[in-house]
């Protein structure tokens, strides 16, 4: 039995509309994310009484390194769904980096920007130990 090299045109398509799907989910989310972080909504320590602003700033600043946080990842999962894109381009798209394999596409349909498959993620965790 031959193994297959890549995925075909039409199963790249499918994928495509699976990661921009999720890449326009993503971008809104972190759009929310950095309004939240640079408080364009006008909730802030400022409307709130004298009494509780010390308290408030603490907590709002924590909030904003956690929203801080949460943007970054926001934003390096956008990354990855862009380059799953370019990878699609190239067709080359849904091949590990390891093995050279197709990963699956059940891995693929959860993790759209996956670039290992199971088993070679399994031994770059293994190897990390």
């Amino acid at each position: 039995m031959n193994e297959r090299t890549r995925y075909s045109d039409e199963e790249l398509e499918e994928f495509r509309v699976i990661i921009t799907d999720k890449l326009d989910a993503a971008k809104r989310d972190y759009e929310i994310l950095k309004a939240t972080i640079m408080n364009t909504d006008g909730n802030d320590v400022t409307d709130t009484s004298p009494t509780f602003k010390v308290l408030e700033e603490g907590a709002s600043t924590l909030s904003k390194e956690e929203s801080g946080l949460l943007a970054q990842r926001q934003m390096k999962f956008i990354q990855g769904l862009q380059a799953a894109l370019v990878r699609i381009e190239n067709k080359t798209y849904g091949i590990c980096r390891e093995t050279g394999k197709l990963i699956p596409k059940e891995r693929l349909r959860a993790v759209p920007h996956a670039t290992l498959s199971i088993e070679a993620k399994q031994n770059q965790h293994r190897q990390q130990i």
